[in-house]
C-alpha cells in the first residue's frame, strides 16, 4: 500500500526533470493537490515511460515509485472536467484575470522575473518595495524551518526593501504596463516623510501602475519609523493613507502588520484614509535558532513566512473581513482584501477566497517551487468550481464567513466518536499512544495490534484522527453526550 502524500512528497521537482516532461507534470500536480491533472496527464504514460522515469530518478535516498503513485491516482481519479469556468475576478476595480498574484518580496526584483512570472500565467504583481532609502542587505539572510525531513514549512527572512534606484524600479513597472497591458502591475511603496509617500505613489501613478501599495508591515527594517512601525500606529496609518489618497488616482492599498494585537484597527484607520483594499498579512516577527539562522555570527528579530503562518494569516484576515467598513456585500463602500500567508496550493487559497479575500499573495512557495506552481493552483480551482457547479470565482468570496463562530456559540451537548477502519489499519498503535500520554486513556490496544475505542472514556476529542498515518480512524455520527 502507498501513502500518496507521503511519496509524492519525496520527489524534489528536479529543474528538466530527468524523469522526463510527463512524468515530471504528472508528479508535479499531484503534488500542489491537483488530482485532475494528474489524472491526465498519468493516462498518457506508457509502462516503459514508468519504467524508465523511475531508473532515472536522481533522488538521494531511492527512486520515487511512479508506477504505485499512477495505479493509485487512476483507481482514485476524480471525474473529468470540460469547458472549465473563468477565474477573473474583480479586486479594487481592477478586473484580474485570476486571482493569483506575486507578493512583494524576492520573487520580483526585477523586468525579467516579473515577465517570466506573467508569462507562465500569474495575474499580476506586487512589486517589492520601492524606497528612497539606500538599501543594503545581510548575507547570509534566509533559514527555513523543517518537520521530520519535509519541505520547509516556515520561513525567516532578513530582506528589506528593493536595491534598486528607485527611478530604476518605476521604469520597469511601466515597461511591463506597457508590454502586459492585460495583467496588473501595483507599486509598494515606502516613505519616511508625508513629502516621499505623496512622491513616491505619484511615480507609480506616472508610470502607469494599476495601483499602490503602501508597506505599513515590513519587520525588519534598519531604521525606525519604518514598515511595521508605522502599521503599528493607527494615527500614522490613518496619516500616510489620507495623504497618498488625496495625491493620487489609482486604488490605495495599505499593507498590514500581523504584530499588532488586533489588525482590524489600522485596517479600519486605512478605511478612513480613504484606502480602496487591504494587504494581509505580511511576515510575523520572529526568532528562529538555528545554526543556518546565523547572520554576521549573530541572530536577529526577523519576518517569519510560509505554511506554518497560514492559521494566523486566516485569523487576522477574519477579524477584518467580517467588519462591515472592510468587506461587506450590499453596502456603498468598503475596502477588498488581498490575502497573503501560507498560501502554497489551491485549496490554501481558496480558504482565504472563502473568508473574504479577492485576491491571494504568494511569495515563499515561489521561492521554494518557482512561477510553475500557477499552472496548478489555477487548474486545481477550476476543477474545484466545476465540481461544484460554480461558474463565476465571486460566488466563492466570502461564503464560509457565516460559519464562523466564537467558542462560546460552539455546540457541547453532543459529540462524534472516532471510528476504526480496520481494513486501513496497520496496527502501528500511534492513535493508542497519543490517546495514553495526550488524551483520555480511551484506546485499547491488544496482541492483534488493532485499536478499540472505549466508549465510556473516549470524549471525542480525535487526537488519534490526527496522529493517524493511514486514515483508518474516521468519524462515527454525531450523537448526544453520554451521560456521567
Amino acid at each position: 500500500m502507498i501513502h500518496t502524500n507521503e511519496e509524492v512528497a519525496r520527489c524534489l521537482l528536479c529543474a528538466d526533470a530527468p524523469c522526463g516532461a510527463k512524468v515530471a507534470r504528472a508528479l508535479r500536480a499531484l503534488r500542489f493537490d491537483n488530482l485532475w491533472t494528474a489524472a491526465e496527464v498519468f493516462d498518457q504514460i506508457n509502462d516503459a515511460e514508468i519504467e524508465a522515469a523511475e531508473k532515472a530518478c536522481i533522488h538521494y535516498d531511492k527512486p520515487i515509485r511512479v508506477a504505485e503513485l499512477k495505479k493509485a491516482v487512476l483507481e482514485n481519479r476524480p471525474a473529468e472536467h470540460d469547458n472549465l469556468p473563468s477565474l477573473e475576478l474583480n479586486f479594487c476595480d481592477m478586473v484580474c484575470e485570476n486571482p493569483f498574484f506575486l507578493a512583494s518580496s524576492a520573487v520580483c526584483t526585477n523586468y525579467d522575473m516579473v515577465a517570466r512570472a506573467f508569462d507562465a500565467g500569474w495575474a499580476g504583481v506586487f512589486y517589492k518595495t520601492i524606497c528612497k532609502q539606500d538599501i543594503r542587505e545581510v548575507s547570509p539572510r534566509f533559514d527555513a524551518v523543517r518537520k521530520e525531513g519535509t519541505p520547509f514549512v516556515g520561513f525567516r527572512n532578513m530582506e528589506q526593501l528593493s536595491e534598486n534606484p528607485y527611478e530604476m524600479d518605476f521604469d520597469i513597472l511601466h515597461r511591463l504596463k506597457v508590454n502586459y497591458p492585460t495583467k496588473r502591475v501595483i507599486a509598494s511603496i515606502m516613505g519616511q516623510t508625508e513629502e516621499e509617500w505623496i512622491e513616491l505613489a505619484k511615480m507609480a501613478e506616472d508610470a502607469g501602475c494599476d495601483a499602490v501599495e503602501l508597506n505599513f508591515s515590513c519587520p525588519q527594517m534598519k531604521l525606525s519609523g519604518l514598515g511595521s512601525d508605522i502599521g503599528q500606529n493607527n494615527e500614522l496609518v490613518l496619516a500616510y493613507t489620507s495623504f497618498v489618497s488625496e495625491a493620487v488616482k489609482i486604488p490605495v492599498i495599505p499593507k498590514m502588520t500581523p504584530n499588532v494585537k488586533s489588525m482590524e484597527k489600522p485596517a479600519i484607520a486605512s478605511f478612513f484614509g480613504g484606502a480602496k483594499g487591504i494587504s494581509a498579512i505580511n511576515t510575523i516577527k520572529s526568532i528562529t535558532m538555528s545554526h543556518d539562522a546565523e547572520v554576521s555570527e549573530k541572530k536577529t528579530v526577523s519576518g517569519y513566512s510560509g505554511k506554518a503562518v497560514k492559521p494566523i494569516a486566516l485569523r487576522m484576515i477574519y477579524e477584518m473581513t467580517g467588519h462591515p467598513l472592510i468587506h461587506k456585500a450590499g453596502i456603498e463602500k468598503h475596502m477588498d482584501v488581498s490575502g497573503i500567508g501560507g498560501i502554497e496550493t489551491w485549496r490554501d487559497a481558496l480558504e482565504f477566497i472563502q473568508l473574504g479575500c479577492r485576491n491571494v499573495q504568494v511569495c515563499t512557495a515561489v521561492m521554494q517551487y518557482g512561477y510553475r506552481i500557477i499552472d496548478d493552483l489555477k487548474l486545481g480551482l477550476q476543477h474545484y468550481m466545476k465540481e461544484r457547479g460554480i461558474v463565476e470565482l465571486k460566488k466563492l468570496v466570502g461564503e464560509e464567513l457565516k460559519n464562523i463562530v466564537m467558542p462560546s456559540d460552539l455546540d457541547r451537548e453532543t459529540m462524534v466518536f472516532p471510528k476504526v477502519d480496520r481494513d486501513k489499519c496497520i496496527g502501528c498503535g500511534r492513535c493508542y499512544i497519543s490517546c495514553m500520554d495526550g488524551g483520555h486513556q480511551a484506546i485499547e490496544f491488544g496482541e492483534d495490534r488493532k485499536p478499540r475505542i472505549v466508549g465510556t472514556k473516549c470524549v471525542g476529542c480525535h487526537l488519534c484522527r490526527l496522529v493517524c498515518p493511514t486514515n483508518a480512524m474516521g468519524k462515527a455520527k454525531r450523537m448526544a453526550k453520554p451521560q456521567k
